[in-house]
């Protein structure tokens, strides 16, 4: 048996899993799709910046430019249904993807991916239940467990910080970033020193005006315009200037960034919080909402694993209910989430919520022992 980047090398068998996949989302109602395995980079680096460059891999052509090979199914199938797609609407998709992969180990750079996509905007909470009931289901039998959360809870939290707009988007934009948030937060909420090379810049702009230190630098190297540069002092010390973000809301996010239990009681803690931090009170309904949802379909919430941080490395356009199942020594077996704002995004002025997810046959098929 041969292995490419991890993957079993089987490949009849985890096409037949996939097959199989397929066809259950396809008796649950979803309509079957195919996307191009070429993507344009210009898309996906306006979504996710040039971070997408370390897990994607690129391609240049004559006629159409940057492409890049397909990281996920998700983007392709939104921009389809955002075109000229029903609504309501149901979506399975298989094929291959394709993710660079920095070290050596048991992750596959090229595997099958199998698909669901529901967009329907009149009950959004009982759509997060269905797809995750739906998967729960196709993975029964299986040494899988299943993790869910909620980025939306963290997003509201963090809008509601008693601090500055560009604090605030600092800390959205560095959500699937977890080491980078902290670090934000750490230094916002004054536990955590300036770094030395911004502290010394500081310094250097305390002594003149932005514009004389920019003269004295000498000749220009790069794209940015002396204005651009001296836009970006100012912000540096405005926000140096800024009031750190108050003990008790700084606490608040600290609780609610390690907060792990299981989802019923998840839920007692955050109807406990919202008092203090009243921006999350929305998303905690949301999250209610949907426990009602999933517990009407059969799901145990008392002992559904919960992580207010899961998802926060995963592709960044989760803002909303998250989930994944795990089994020991492998990548996610399978995973999702709410994706609303990615929506208006693709959508050219048009939204609509929006939530999936994908299973890896590869992995399935290794958990049947067909592999």
């Amino acid at each position: 048996m041969s292995k490419t980047g991890g993957q079993p090398g089987n490949k009849s068998a985890i096409r037949a899993e996939a097959a199989r996949l397929f066809a259950a989302f396809q008796a649950a109602g979803a309509l079957p799709v195919e996307a191009d395995l070429l993507l344009p980079a210009e898309t996906l680096l306006d979504l996710y910046g040039e971070d997408i460059r370390a897990r994607a891999y690129v391609t240049n052509d004559p006629l159409q430019g940057e492409m890049m090979l397909r990281p996920d199914f998700t983007v392709p199938v939104v921009q389809a249904h955002m075109a000229d797609g029903a609504d309501p609407a149901r979506y399975c998709y298989m094929g291959e993807v394709f993710r660079k992969q920095e070290h050596l180990g048991n992750r596959a750079s090229e595997y099958l991916q199998v698909g669901f996509e529901v967009f329907d905007r009149e009950a959004p909470e009982a759509a997060d239940a269905e797809v995750f009931a739906l998967f729960s289901g196709m993975l029964s039998g299986l040494p899988v467990r299943a993790v869910t959360g909620d980025i939306g809870i963290l997003m509201a939290a963090v809008r509601g910080l008693e601090t500055t707009e560009r604090r605030r988007a600092a800390l959205l934009r560095h959500i699937w970033r977890p080491k980078r948030f902290r670090a934000l937060l750490d230094r916002f909420a004054g536990r955590a020193a300036v770094p030395g090379a911004r502290a010394a810049l500081l310094q250097r702009l305390a002594c003149g005006a932005p514009a004389d230190l920019i003269a004295q630098a000498g000749s220009f190297i790069g794209l940015r315009a002396p204005e651009d540069i001296a836009a970006r002092a100012q912000a540096l010390i405005e926000d140096a200037q800024a009031a750190p973000i108050k003990a008790p809301e700084a606490a608040l996010l600290y609780d609610l960034l390690g907060l792990q239990a299981p989802a019923e009681a998840a839920l007692g803690h955050l109807r406990g919080i919202t008092p203090m931090l009243p921006a999350i009170a929305p998303a905690v309904d949301r999250f209610a909402a949907r426990l009602d949802a999933l517990r009407a379909r059969g799901v145990a919430v008392d002992t559904l694993a919960f992580e207010a941080s899961l998802g926060r490395t995963s592709m960044e356009y989760y803002d909303g209910f998250v989930f994944s199942f795990h089994a020991e020594g492998m990548p996610a077996v399978a995973s999702g989430g709410r994706y609303d704002a990615l929506t208006a995004v693709l959508g050219a002025g048009r939204s609509i919520p929006a939530v999936g997810g994908i299973i890896r046959p590869h992995l399935v098929a290794a958990l049947r022992g067909a592999v």
